[in-house]
């Protein structure tokens, strides 16, 4: 999961991690990453960060945002950018695990139908019980991230972000089903609320998760 190195005058003052959607950064104590200094505005800039990939923007602040020496007004940070704001040098550290991973390996399975159960030991690694059902996988529509894909090997795949928005997709004997397990905000099957309760899943349907879309793919 990535992270901001805040420094001010080369001494590290803050390690932040980014685990959640959205962090306003600012001089007014309601900020999610607060600094103290006069040419820092009220409310500076905005982390936006989806699956793997975070985005700054500058919320109109009256000295700018700039990353590497240059201002900017919607960035997306790679690893080592270093983010300048009045005093304050922020470094962007990403350590290259994906937040869908970290889902994968905190949140539980969802409930399934009796039919659809299976084992710990079967949620861990593919299993033989599934030779009989195709290959599915989910394709990534748009962002930086679009044309990658995730296989749905595991009997439990987690999307999402911990704490913000998270759905599971179950694999069993009689196919795939979807369910949305964490986060106050819906994510979207085919363009309606996704529910909570396990949904089947098919062929060409579409998941909207805070705006990222993937489309179920069937080998």
């Amino acid at each position: 999961m990535a992270k901001l190195l805040v420094m001010r005058e080369g001494v590290i003052e803050q390690t932040v991690q980014l685990t959640k959607e959205r962090m306003t950064v600012g001089r007014h104590k309601h900020n999610d990453i607060v600094l103290n200094h006069g040419a820092v505005s009220g409310e500076h800039a905005l982390i936006t960060t989806i699956l793997d990939d975070s985005f700054l923007e500058d919320l109109q602040s009256t000295n700018g945002t700039f990353v590497n020496g240059h201002r900017i007004g919607k960035h997306f940070l790679q690893n080592k950018d270093v983010i300048k704001m009045a005093k304050y040098h922020l470094e962007f550290v990403s350590d290259g695990i994906r937040p869908l991973a970290a889902a994968a390996a905190t949140i539980p399975a969802m409930p399934v139908p009796p039919s659809a159960s299976v084992s710990a030991s079967a949620s861990a690694s593919p299993n033989t019980q599934f030779a009989e059902l195709p290959l599915a996988h989910v394709e990534v529509l748009n962002g930086s991230n679009a044309g990658k894909t995730l296989s749905l090997t595991k009997a439990v795949t987690s999307l999402g972000r911990p704490g913000v928005q998270v759905v599971v997709i179950a694999r069993a004997p009689e196919g795939y089903s979807v369910a949305h397990v964490e986060g106050d905000k819906s994510p979207l099957l085919n363009g309606d609320p996704m529910p909570r309760q396990p949904h089947p899943l098919k062929e060409g349907d579409i998941l909207d998760l805070s705006g990222i879309l993937m489309a179920v793919r069937v080998s």
